[in-house]
């Protein structure tokens, strides 16, 4: 009998999903959010997401050996909770619960888990429900997830788990070894999130809109080592200025932010609107740059040595969504290569959550070499989906659909892609995304404006061929999940100016044919037209919505927006 594990994440957080597992395979995983359109859908169950997992593998809740979840009980005898409550002294009700009452929330966690599973259609009494620390799964969806065999450095940093923040340690022989962990408050995340509230966005959604803007800005202009400092082995936030609770926190309009009425008086008032102007952009540039130091310093003290001696690491956790920090861990000499979990967040804890229990139970789990694991659409679907539309839309059935595309995009038009299996994770790598010709003055700024709706200073990635990477980025390191970014080429930067940063990266999709034959075959086209294997690529949605997931969706989006055009597999919308 194959081996079945289901991985459930969220619950009582955000992003939930699902991911599933058959003898090592993973079949099929996909967050909450795209299915219900309520982005990272905070606090709801992963009902929808399991759902689909379980259907497109045709899988009964009966067949599953087992659910795994990316929350444990975390014990009294270890330090975590001891550490919570003397950090936290200054809120005594919450040190206290830490101590008397602190596997509340994974009580909470399990219970809402089994509500959902029932639903399903599982039987509670019997369901082999697993319970896996938070920060165990983040180093599974990378160790396991990353096709390492040699040893292996594992770094994992977040907001926080249970109790814990920070993790570093080493796989060996399919084994996942902890050599140190951090615990809230002092969470590098946790800072970069607080930080990210100050400066106007949402924590949890913005903080790749703070490194963004963070090149805009000076780093130098202003000394952000107050607010936290790593020595003799130990990370210490501040918690004078950020990762606050209780009473200590800034409140406005009867809102509490994960920072002090200090930071204020220190840095001036909470920024607000979509302007990237001064103080706000230095600010930006001298927290990314204490993140990045803080980050590498704790990763040459805590796994340095496994570095020198192996060359491989592992990374996940909402930091290693930090492609600038990614960059210059490439840039180490040490590493030869850098592995990170495509879903980094949250949503990547339930194939971490399956992948660790999989390989427990003897079956090792393959290299996760691409994304497109959510649902696809026939073009039938796609016909009735335009034919139910109230905007009743013009659409045509259509051959050649990359050479049709491409001609398109070198006219200067950008054009909504939906083809294939949704991506899974934060990046739209060809599934559900938004197309433009890189070398076209102003299409970048014409989507933002026009199309997304997004603040004018955010950047665009490109997506190009393999054959193009080492050309335009001077490195043929392998980048298929836009994890990192790039210095490009001095030639190149003139060719493709749309999709270069401020500091003169890119944060770029190389794309193998195998992974996505058609989106492939449509850059080659591109390649031909304007001399550029290359595309501009943004994700299919509109500024606060999730990634698009169906053909309805896809249709919405379009009728709410200045797109002309759409296609859905080989069926062309137009306006």
């Amino acid at each position: 009998m194959p081996l079945t594990i289901l991985g459930l994440s969220g619950s009582l957080s955000h992003d939930p999903s699902a991911a599933l597992y058959i003898d090592g395979k993973l079949v099929a995983a996909a967050e909450e959010e795209r299915f219900i359109r309520d982005k990272h859908a905070k606090g709801r169950m992963p009902f929808e997401a399991a759902k689909f997992c379980l259907d497109f593998a045709g899988i009964r809740p009966a067949e599953v050996d087992a659910v795994a979840i990316p929350f444990a009980p975390i014990s009294l005898m270890e330090p975590a909770r001891w550490h919570y409550a003397r950090r936290y002294w200054y809120a005594p009700d919450r040190a206290l619960d830490a101590l008397f009452n602190g596997n509340r929330r994974y009580r909470r966690y399990r219970g809402r888990i089994l509500d959902c599973l029932a639903q399903l259609g599982f039987d509670r009494d019997r369901v082999d429900l697993v319970p896996v620390e938070h920060h165990l799964t983040h180093a599974s969806s990378a160790y396991h997830c990353s096709g390492f065999t040699e040893k292996t450095a594992i770094l994992g940093i977040d907001g926080k788990g249970e109790y814990a923040t920070t993790f570093f340690g080493y796989g060996e022989n399919g084994r996942i070894h902890k050599i140190k962990e951090f615990y809230d408050p002092d969470s590098l995340g946790g800072l970069y999130g607080a930080l990210t509230e100050y400066l106007g966005f949402e924590m949890l959604d913005g903080e790749y809109k703070v490194m963004g803007m963070a090149p805009y800005g000076d780093a130098n202009r202003y000394d952000f080592s107050r607010l936290a400092r790593f020595e003799n082995g130990e990370l210490v936030v501040n918690t004078d200025y950020a990762n606050v609770i209780g009473l200590r926190r800034y409140k406005e309009y009867g809102k509490g932010y994960y920072f002090s009425p200090k930071l204020i008086d220190w840095l001036g008032p909470r920024r607000v609107g979509d302007i990237a102007d001064d103080p706000y952009i230095h600010y930006a540039a001298s927290m990314q740059k204490l993140f990045e130091d803080l980050a590498l310093a704790m990763l040459e003290h805590y796994l340095g040595d496994i570095l020198r001696e192996t060359g491989r690491l592992a990374f996940a956790g909402g930091g290693a969504l930090n492609v600038k920090l990614n960059q210059r861990i490439i840039a180490r000499p040490d590493v030869r290569e850098l592995f990170v979990q495509p879903a980094s967040g949250d949503s990547g804890t339930a194939v971490g959550a399956a992948s660790y229990v999989s390989v427990s139970h003897g079956v090792p789990v393959e290299k996760m070499e691409h994304v497109y694991l959510g649902p696809a659409y026939t073009n039938e679907e796609v016909i009735a989906a335009c034919a139910r539309h109230s905007s009743k839309p013009a659409w045509q059935k259509i051959d050649q659909v990359p050479q049709r595309i491409a001609r398109l995009l070198a006219d200067g038009q950008p054009v909504a892609w939906f083809q294939g299996r949704m991506e899974f994770g934060p990046r739209a790598l060809g599934g559900r995304s938004i197309l433009g010709c890189p070398s076209v003055p102003g299409v970048a700024d014409r989507i933002n404006e026009q199309i997304k709706f997004r603040e004018r200073w955010r950047p665009f990635c490109p997506s190009m061929l393999d054959s193009v990477g080492p050309q335009m980025l001077g490195s043929d390191h392998p980048a298929p999940f836009m994890t990192f970014t790039f210095p490009v080429a001095e030639g190149w930067k003139a060719r493709v100016p749309e999709v270069v940063h401020e500091d003169g990266t890119a944060r770029a999709q190389v794309l193998r044919r195998e992974f996505n034959p058609r989106y492939y075959e449509l850059m080659q086209e591109m390649e031909k037209l304007t001399g550029n294997g290359v595309v501009l690529n943004t994700s299919l949605n509109r500024r606060g919505e999730p990634m698009i997931c169906s053909p309805t969706d896809a249709l919405n989006m379009f009728f709410g927006s200045d797109l002309r055009f759409l296609i859905m597999e080989d069926v062309l919308v137009a306006k």
